[in-house]
């Protein structure tokens, strides 16, 4: 089941936000973990929704980057900013972004676009939520625990949607935290976000596989829960093996980067036109990923990837 309204996930385990964003805050009982950081024009709602589920922003003390793309990173300066407590963690890539002034330009400058195209750019005046460049915060890596008391936050290294994404797995809730990692939940299908590297993507996804999932936290569309939870990761992968065929399938008939983007992006837009982010940012996600997979293929053939275990994860 997908479930898309801000509110308690489970015991310990909050969801706040947008239909289309959000961010999780998970409680433990030494310390209170933001995991993501949604889009910048979240804020009044997200504020909304602590005061409103009494959520004292005091106890939280901590916050998990993972990955630096604008739309998981705009919340970001309100909490630096508010909770002076709070400890930021990331991968040592990730950090290494967002230090670069380019990417702080390119994060505020999408984060503002996104914001007018959902028509909600003047509820954020009065809040500060421009990325600056400031001290990094703490690196994570492959196998690190954060012990947050009576919960436990398991790293895993995720890259392909970008070099710097993680994931993160609570045992004791058997909740996944894959980002964009694990494939968006958009409408009644998992969209494949192999974007910087559709090969690390695919390799990524089947390490995910390890994890006995009951909740699936999504940062776009909201978390999934009950048998589809179970099955997500296996679903996501065979929709990965689809879509790198479709691509290799266009630029072999088009033999054209730009020609195939331009079919990518307008076959995208008729099917998702409800779907969150700008047309032009679109483009330039298909041009990375035509470009990784065109290149690819003169390395050979697509790597391998193992059959989907019990039911068609290619139904709802």
């Amino acid at each position: 089941m997908r479930i898309r309204d801000a509110g308690p996930v489970c015991d310990r385990l909050w969801y706040f936000g947008r239909e289309e964003s959000g961010i999780y805050l998970l409680e433990g009982r030494r310390h209170s973990l933001i995991i993501s950081g949604g889009m910048s024009y979240l804020a009044p709602d997200v504020l909304d929704q602590l005061h409103r589920f009494g959520i004292d922003e005091e106890r939280i003390d901590r916050l998990l980057i993972l990955h630096a793309h604008f739309d998981h990173v705009g919340l970001v300066p309100l909490f630096r900013r508010r909770c002076t407590q709070i400890e930021l963690y990331a991968s040592a890539r990730g950090w290494e972004i967002l230090q670069m002034p380019k990417a702080i330009d390119t994060i505020n400058a999408f984060s503002r676009l996104v914001a007018e195209r959902m028509g909600v750019s003047a509820s954020l005046e009065g809040h500060d939520l421009e990325w600056r460049l400031e001290p990094a915060g703490y690196a994570v890596k492959e196998g690190d625990v954060m012990d947050l008391g009576g919960v436990t936050v398991h790293i895993f290294e995720t890259p392909g949607h970008s070099s710097c994404s993680i994931s993160a797995y609570v045992p004791e809730l058997k909740a996944l935290f894959p980002s964009d990692g694990g494939g968006v939940p958009f409408a009644e299908t998992i969209l494949p976000t192999g974007n910087s590297n559709f090969t690390q993507y695919q390799q990524s996804l089947q390490k995910l596989r390890a994890c006995k999932t009951e909740i699936l936290c999504a940062d776009h569309y909201g978390y999934v829960t009950g048998p589809e939870a179970g099955d997500y990761i296996d679903r996501s992968i065979a929709l990965a093996a689809e879509e790198r065929n479709r691509v290799e399938s266009i630029f072999l008939r088009t033999g054209s980067v730009d020609e195939t983007v331009r079919e990518l992006t307008e076959e995208f837009d008729g099917q998702h036109p409800g779907y969150f982010l700008a047309p032009e940012i679109r483009a330039g996600i298909y041009r990375q990923v035509v470009r990784h997979i065109a290149g690819a293929l003169k390395d050979g053939p697509a790597p391998a990837v193992e059959p989907v275990r019990g039911r068609d994860r290619a139904d709802p």
